[in-house]
């Protein structure tokens, strides 16, 4: 019996790991500027995440939703809180595409509509409605392709707007970074405006903050640069630091019914105490304003590398575009200079993703390694 092959895998072989670095099985050590798909954000094997979550299976991993569960209620209402969003409730699950189930779900169950409206170049997850709204033909099956779904191209406010005078949407999904599709994001005036016509034409306007919440960009989300008050906020990732843990929070003027939304492993013991600690890290270690200072140092060092067309992104969410496909690259910075980065669905980008305790001193060694190459 053999794996299903549907991964094309590098060949190096991780087995343990330390902050912002990973060893193989050979005992090489790695940097790590992609997370595993921006995850890690406090670090591998932090000395807190460890000695809570160790604790935490070692009285109760896991029970259902059927009963009492304090550390869940911790964290609804701490996370609302240090998110900036206090009044919002919080509806865990596990993962960023279930997050995205969940948003949409519950659109559609409060506005009584079908349609979703999403953008070019977005991802928002491989499972049913997530998947019918991501911008990528050769993930959706026909049974996704069932899923009402209108792409428009991202910051063409006009098509927007005749699209939602219809009244027929039940909610506009978008990353206001978008992640896998390379690092695009509109101006303040598209997505101020798409907030207003959401309010205008009973739409709920789910942000999906999946890759960019929890602090990466300097904000909390993403779309806290901007004046916009989103109805559903989806989390996943940087949440769970390697945990798997999702969730949904929700704005006050959407009222829970029992038996609306549903899970068995959201909000389980193990997954409320790796968010908690993810919170709580984050706090005491200040990591959003390491993030500011990380990236005003990266954005100074990429002027150094002419080959450089374009830095996209905001804070540790970022993208280098160059003229040409990176992919050589990117196995150079792997097998040669030990250096973990990410790609996109732009071939041309180079993403970086580091754990949000990243230093300077390692983006320092990121860039001496891509001068190499040039």
């Amino acid at each position: 019996m053999s794996l299903f092959d549907v991964y094309p895998l590098y060949d190096v072989t991780p087995v343990k790991a330390k902050d912002v670095h990973v060893y193989d099985d050979k005992g090489t050590k790695y940097l790590d500027l992609y997370g595993g798909h921006a995850v890690i954000s406090i670090g591998h094997a932090h000395p807190k995440y460890v000695a809570n979550l160790s604790d935490q299976v070692s009285k109760l991993g896991f029970y259902s939703n059927a009963v009492q569960n304090p550390l869940q209620q911790e964290l609804g209402d701490k996370l609302p809180e240090a998110a900036g969003v206090p009044d919002y409730a919080l509806f865990m699950c596990s993962t960023g595409a279930e997050a995205n189930e969940n948003a949409i779900k519950l659109a559609s169950f409060k506005t009584g509509r079908k349609k979703i409206l999403a953008f070019a170049n977005s991802f928002h997850g491989r499972t049913s409605a997530a998947v019918a709204a991501t911008d990528n033909p050769k993930i959706i099956a026909p049974v996704n392709a069932q899923q009402q779904v209108t792409f428009l191209p991202l910051g063409e406010i006009e098509a927007v707007e005749t699209a939602l005078k219809s009244e027929e949407y039940c909610a506009v999904i978008l990353e206001f970074i978008q992640g896998v599709g390379g690092l695009d994001e509109s101006t303040a005036e598209f997505y101020e405006t798409l907030d207003k016509l959401c309010k205008a034409t009973g739409t709920m306007l789910i942000a999906d903050e999946v890759q960019a919440g929890f602090g990466r960009t300097g904000n909390f989300f993403a779309f806290q640069a901007y004046d916009v008050q989103p109805e559903i906020i989806s989390l996943a990732k940087g949440m769970g630091n390697g945990f798997p843990v999702g969730g949904i929070l929700i704005h006050p003027r959407i009222e829970a019914e029992y038996g609306m939304l549903g899970t068995t492993f959201g909000g389980n013991h193990l997954a409320c105490a790796a968010t908690l600690t993810v919170l709580d890290v984050m706090q005491d270690e200040e990591l959003m304003e390491n993030v500011k200072e990380v990236s005003e140092h990266f954005l100074a060092k990429a002027k150094e590398i002419p080959q450089i067309k374009k830095v996209k992104g905001r804070g540790l969410m970022l993208g280098l575009e160059f003229d040409f496909d990176t992919a050589a690259i990117r196995k150079k910075l792997i097998y040669d200079h030990h250096i973990f980065t990410g790609s996109a669905k732009n071939k041309n980008l180079i993403r970086i993703l580091p754990p949000l305790t990243v230093k300077k001193e390692h983006i320092d060694q990121f860039f001496d390694a891509l001068k190499q190459e040039f």
